[in-house]
């Protein structure tokens, strides 16, 4: 055994001569082990595996050395990762003397946001556009003033004729009140008034995959695209008594008469009822498919130009009164009774003295989880009884706050029902409130309610909301533009998932069932 020659390695081999013929020796002792024999041998065997991976990392570090070569000297040596910005930028890239340049080496570091982003939207990234066939275009109209020429009495008489209960209940924008400018438009349909067509051949629901969404079906779709893209052929009013609009869509058989029926109409309705989009999706996500098709379009002919929610005519909705714009005449009180009673559900026929109507149980239900969602009181809460209302809200305009006192006799506003399916329910009217306050929910919206849906319900829970609303609301662009893209969505679809939360809590807390409703 040869001496080292340094004092570190001296060091080691003098314990290491104590060490291990010690170790030898308890190991080869037929002696009871004693508890100090047994911790010195312990201990050596510690240092032994220490000193091992020391002469491991030694031998690797000479051989670093050796590739490295003695041309390299300290001062000249870069460190091994450079210094990463706090802000996420990195210089350009160092050029050296031939010409080339140097890459650093980078780390990229990913923070997770307070909100854990869903995944992507489906049909984010646009395809390659593909050749179409040619579509000849309409001649050239003339330049028409649209506006108190298209107001006749005719044409108002005609209108009431239509549907005059869901007209008058629809709340829509009075054009009439301001001027209206001279528009002039390359694609005019022949025999009728004046009106700007979709200035792009690109259709305003972008559907970039294979399919639309599951829980939109392809009527939903194709009626979409009707309302968002077909040139406006003729504006009717909706009521002689009220300046409301009803625009008749270039859909019908060539040389009719621009009337609804024969051609398809939209309710146009002011900017400020833009949350229809946003309930229209939300009711297909929830699988409840109780309201209109909806979109937001440019209005080209209307002075501003501001998006404005358009809502698909339905003629096959059944008249509604004047006063409260319903099919069916109920009070509160008379609602709190028919819950009780539960008409129809089970398939059972309610007896003819039980004062059911024709709804279906399960329809309100349905309607009450809508409204909470978005806060709709015009249906179930006219008099804004259940929460403390704005100077802006219709029933403080309208005076009826102090009519609290008698809320049993408060007549229901908005149930629709449909000529042939007067079972189930149309949800009209569908303008939420996205800024009301945790402290000032309407609860008198649940109240009588004791069964939930449970494909809604499931929903809520999925902790998919989130991502199917995202991608159900890219499809119409100039909502999503309108609301600020993806950082003004993610604002609206907080306030739901958040009030979805309080919903879920809801019915924990009050032992609310939920059932399956697929009538």
């Amino acid at each position: 055994m040869t001496c080292p020659d340094k004092p570190g390695q001296l060091i080691n081999w003098f314990i290491c001569s104590l060490c291990v013929p010690r170790v030898r020796k308890l190991w080869s002792s037929r002696r009871p082990r004693t508890r100090r024999n047994l911790l010195l041998g312990t201990a050596c065997a510690i240092y032994l595996g220490f000193l091992v991976s020391q002469v491991g990392r030694a031998s690797l570090q000479h051989g670093q050395a050796a590739e490295k070569g003695p041309h390299r000297s300290r001062d000249t040596a870069e460190p091994s990762f450079p210094e990463i910005p706090l802000d996420g930028t990195l210089a350009p890239p160092e050029s050296q003397g031939n010409g080339s340049t140097l890459q650093p080496n980078v780390v990229y570091i990913t923070l997770r946001s307070k909100r854990s982003k869903p995944a992507n939207i489906r049909g984010t990234v646009k395809p390659k556009r593909r050749k179409k066939h040619a579509v000849a275009s309409a001649a050239p109209g003339r330049e028409a003033l649209v506006g108190p020429s298209l107001q006749p009495q005719e044409a108002a008489r005609e209108a009431d004729a239509v549907a005059p209960g869901y007209a008058q209940g629809a709340n829509l924008v009075k054009i009439g009140e301001r001027p209206w400018r001279l528009v002039r438009g390359p694609g005019v349909r022949a025999g009728g008034p004046d009106f700007l067509q979709p200035s792009s051949r690109e259709s305003n629901i972008r559907i970039y995959s294979e399919s639309a969404p599951s829980w939109l079906s392809k009527d939903d779709v194709r009626r979409m695209r009707l309302l968002a893209d077909s040139a406006v052929a003729g504006l009717r009013p909706v009521s002689s008594k009220s300046g409301a609009r009803l625009l008749v869509l270039d859909g019908g058989a060539p040389g009719a008469v621009l009337r609804c029926g024969p051609s398809p109409c939209g309710l146009l309705k002011q900017p400020l009822d833009m949350s229809e989009v946003f309930a229209f999706h939300l009711d297909r996500i929830l699988g409840l498919n109780r309201t209109l098709p909806s979109v937001s379009r440019k209005a080209e002919f209307i002075q501003d130009g501001r998006p404005c929610p358009i809502i698909l005519w339905d003629a096959s909705l059944s008249p509604a009164s004047n006063d409260t714009h319903s099919s069916v005449k109920l009070t509160w009180g008379t609602y709190q009774q028919l819950l009780k009673k539960k008409c129809w559900q089970n398939g059972r026929v309610p007896k003819p003295e039980s004062g059911c109507t024709e709804i279906h149980h399960h329809e309100w239900s349905k309607m009450a989880l809508f409204d909470f969602l978005l806060q709709i009181y015009n249906r179930l809460d006219t008099n804004c009884c259940g929460f403390r209302p704005r100077k802006e809200d219709a029933c403080v305009q309208n005076g009826l706050r102090p009519k609290c006192d008698d809320q049993g006799s408060v007549a229901l506003a908005h149930i629709i029902q449909r000529k042939h399916d007067p079972r189930h329910l149309v949800f009209i009217d569908n303008k939420g409130f996205f800024d009301r306050s945790e402290d000032n929910l309407n609860f008198k919206l649940l109240e009588g309610i004791k069964e939930f849906p449970a494909s809604a319900v499931s929903v809520l829970k999925s902790q998919h909301l989130r991502q199917k609303l995202l991608q159900s609301l890219f499809l119409d662009k100039v909502y999503w533009e309108s609301q600020g893209g993806r950082q003004g969505i993610e604002k609206l679809i907080d306030v739901i998932e958040h009030r979805a939360k309080i919903l879920i809590t809801y019915i924990n807390a009050h032992g609310v069932k939920v059932l399956p409703m697929n009538e």
